[in-house]
């Protein structure tokens, strides 16, 4: 192995090293979780994580990965060694958010709000998130007696 691939080695698996302790510290994802939400097998990523490929990570995966973790590939393919050759994407223009929301995601990064507060708005949001939704002849029923 050369040099330069054991350096793109140790580049990459911090790169993903990073991606992964940031969605358990802000998101609270398992490695299953992270996999489920990026398409990329658990066993993928702990390759990465080592090193341990033999050849360059296909690009589809590894972009697959940022997006699943809202990161961009960019970092990625530079963690790599690899040059963009394409042209950039346009972002897509995010549609409006929610008044409340947007309260919470602003309470979520202020300074001043303790961390145990944060917590319960992460776990209340998640379960909010994950929960089945109610059939629609449910909720007319509720509806209709409140």
């Amino acid at each position: 192995m050369t040099e330069t691939t054991n350096a793109r080695k140790v580049a990459f698996a911090t790169f993903v090293r990073r991606a992964l302790d940031e969605a358990r510290a802000t998101r609270a994802w398992s490695g299953t979780e992270v996999a489920r939400r990026t398409g990329v097998s658990r066993q993928t990523i702990n390759r990465w994580v080592r090193g341990d490929w033999a050849s360059d990570p296909a690009a589809e995966r590894v972009v697959s990965f940022c997006e699943g973790l809202g990161l961009d590939p960019a970092a990625a393919f530079a963690a790599l060694g690899w040059e963009r050759k394409t042209s950039r994407r346009e972002a897509p223009v995010p549609p409006p958010m929610d008044p409340d929301v947007e309260a919470l995601l602003r309470r979520l990064v202020d300074p001043e709000v303790s961390d145990a507060e944060k917590f319960h708005i992460r776990e209340t949001i998640r379960y909010l998130a994950y929960r089945p939704t109610l059939p629609t002849n449910v909720r007319k029923r509720g509806d209709a007696a409140g």
